[in-house]
């Protein structure tokens, strides 16, 4: 398949409402964190073995490299709907904010076979994913599994996922989908029984446990999500991030919070020295607690990194999620050795920046502009596209940026008249607004140095960040 069997419709792509504005903003507005604790999530900076990355979780691992992205030719749009492709008839089931903000499942009458999408697979999935994504709707996504049933379940052969083998046979397809439906449910129902009765998300999480009928189940089994951070996810969607603990409305920051900490227990030696105690004991998540105050209130002390790096290790090993594993084998090896800059995937690909709709471009700018160098400054630009005619009016005001479009404004600082694909090759960094005007491929009239001045408040995200150090 390539781009022409597309344009000459040889080729169908369909997906759920609003998928393309959903996975290009999910990789865009949060692309660079997301991507780099996904690197931890995955383990894509482990060695591979017994003592490193053994799987993601889910599959075996993620790839590395550019994202492509084909954009489709044809949605599904509402439950019931038939989609037939070569003659095969698809019957659609929608299922938006159960695994991704834009998800389908389908039916084929034809060979009694079930797509249940990544909502119904052979482990306990993410509510919360740990490499950030939006919250996950357990509820929602119970009722979808439900609803499955109730349409396809009396005749349903052969059932299968986007990630996982099939399940073969009427009676193991329905119990599958049953088993899949109570788990999320429960995790959901549940936290919000105990938050109502006054739990805070760390207690629900440390004291919920599955059922014995659905812990005993290989597919509900924490693999990949965690009842643990799952629980904690199902608060967060329904209560926010704070707990209602005022202690826990504004507490410090990391450095802040260790020095202080590491000060009141009596030294970062007399930490390390009980913290070491305590490690021999095996109380290893009481370990990491504690001496990660000593490590961010001092990057540079090695023994408090060895000794958090040792219980990073115990703690991965004893990890039966792949994510969790490879989150605490990865930070343990960062303390060792520093951040180690390895291929990723580039979530900002050229076929992402192409499907981004303009105003997401706009909406990514705004994450991009530096409030501090901003403050005080005032911009206005007229951009028209002239190959999409579209027209917007993009201001700088307040430290935040706004636009408007089908608008314009005489006065504005500086007007540019391009195309998109032009403005693709900006956005991609193959070329400059100003090589653009040399070329011909842009206009540019007003104030040059506004535009200038605009792009020097815009920040470039560094992917290697530390995570596990100040």
């Amino acid at each position: 398949m390539n781009q022409a069997d597309i344009d000459a419709g040889k080729v169908k792509i369909i997906a759920p409402e609003d998928f393309t504005k959903a996975a290009v903003g999910e990789n865009i507005i949060a692309g660079n964190a997301m991507s780099r604790r996904a690197s931890y999530m995955y383990g894509n900076l482990l060695p591979r073995g017994p003592m490193g990355q053994v799987d993601g979780g889910l599959g075996k691992t993620t790839s590395t490299g550019q994202i492509g992205l084909a954009l489709p030719t044809d949605w599904a749009t509402e439950t019931g709907q038939k989609i037939t492709i070569d003659g095969i008839e698809l019957q659609v089931l929608m299922a938006p904010e159960s695994e991704a903000p834009s998800e389908f499942m389908f039916y084929i009458p034809k060979y009694k076979a079930f797509c249940a999408a990544e909502d119904a697979c052979h482990t306990l999935h993410n509510l919360y994913t740990l490499r950030g994504a939006k919250v996950r709707d357990g509820l929602l996504w119970s009722k979808y599994l439900q609803q499955a049933i109730d349409m396809f379940g009396d005749e349903t052969e052969v059932l299968f996922t986007s990630h996982h083998w099939p399940t073969w046979g009427n009676d193991r397809v329905v119990s599958h989908l049953k088993s899949q439906r109570d788990l999320f449910r429960f995790l959901h129902d549940q936290v919000m029984r105990m938050a109502n009765s006054g739990m805070t998300p760390k207690e629900i999480g440390e004291v919920i446990r599955l059922p014995e009928g659905l812990a005993t189940t290989w597919a509900c089994r924490s693999y990949y999500g965690t009842v643990y951070h799952d629980a904690v996810a199902q608060y967060n969607l329904r209560l926010g991030f704070f707990d209602g603990v005022p202690a826990n409305l504004h507490q410090l920051p990391p450095t802040e919070a260790g020095t202080r900490y590491v000060d009141f227990m009596g030294g970062a030696d007399n930490v390390l020295r009980m913290a070491k105690e305590s490690y021999d004991k095996g109380d290893y998540r009481w370990v990491a607690e504690v001496v990660n105050h000593v490590v961010f209130a001092d990057a540079n002390n090695v023994a408090a990194k060895q000794l958090l790096a040792d219980t990073y290790e115990q703690l991965g090993y004893q990890s039966e999620s792949g994510p969790w594993r490879n989150f605490y084998l990865t930070g343990a090896r960062e303390l060792r050795e520093g951040v180690t800059e390895l291929p990723v995937p580039n979530t900002a690909s050229p076929d992402t920046i192409k499907a981004m709709p303009i105003d997401m471009f706009f909406d990514f700018l705004g994450v991009r502009l530096n409030g501090d160098r901003a403050a005080g400054k005032t911009i206005s630009i007229n951009m028209e596209l002239t190959d999409t005619n579209e027209k917007y009016l993009v201001g700088v005001e307040n430290s935040a940026i706004h636009y408007s479009k089908d608008k314009s404004m005489p006065s504005a600082d500086v007007s540019i008249v391009t195309t998109r694909e032009s403005l693709n090759d900006v956005m991609l960094g193959i070329s400059t607004m100003e090589k653009q005007v040399v070329e011909g491929k842009a206009k540019l009239t007003g104030d040059p140095k506004k535009l200038s001045e605009f792009v020097g408040l815009l920040d470039n995200f560094n992917f290697w960040f530390n995570i596990v150090t100040a």
